[in-house]
């Protein structure tokens, strides 16, 4: 696809205008995007649910406290009961997409079953459910203007506090959220 858009390893900033409840002030890391559609995890919407809930609901022990109080995220509207993580250093665990020479999507159990021991990937962000588009669903939306793009950092996806990543992510391309209008008018 020489000539077509491809923003996998940026982010998607949701404008301020975007009403839709399950993308409000969202920064989306998409994982992969190409002709058929894109793929993406929300990045700042920590669910009501630690890790060690998930991993207790699942049969596994978390290996310590600080693992057990990880948040766990809604990753989006798309099959939202299905554990994907987002993780740095890329490594070598079952069905694991390569977004970037560092970073992966893991949506399998063994990599989830040795975070719960302590020793995976040093950075780790897990999701239940993915943001998903169809072929041309997503052109569409940026050219609707519903949202930013940003090349991704990785500092934002994995330390970051959660709260500032939607104003950060969007800093990062020199937009001040606070100075753009959340209705769109005519002039």
């Amino acid at each position: 696809m020489p000539d077509a858009l491809d923003l996998s390893h940026h982010l998607l900033i949701a404008m301020p205008a975007l009403a839709d409840g399950n993308f409000r002030q969202t920064v989306t890391y998409l994982c992969e995007h190409n002709e058929q559609g894109a793929l993406g995890l929300i990045v700042n919407r920590p669910l009501d649910l630690t890790l060690g809930d998930l991993l207790h609901q699942i049969g596994l022990e978390p290996a310590n406290a600080a693992i057990a109080a990880q948040p766990v995220y809604a990753g989006g509207p798309v099959q939202d009961n299905a554990v994907l993580i987002l993780h740095r250093p890329l490594g070598r665990w079952d069905s694991t997409l390569a977004v970037t020479g560092d970073i992966g999507l893991t949506g399998s159990m063994d990599l989830l079953a040795t975070i719960a021991r302590g020793s995976g990937p040093g950075d780790y962000l897990v999701c239940l459910g993915y943001a998903g588009w169809g072929a041309g669903q997503l052109e569409q939306e940026l050219a609707d203007n519903a949202w930013l793009t940003a090349s991704a950092q990785s500092d934002l996806l994995f330390e970051l506090p959660v709260a500032e990543r939607w104003r950060a992510a969007a800093a990062s391309i020199g937009v001040d959220l606070a100075l753009l209008a959340s209705r769109a008018g005519h002039a």
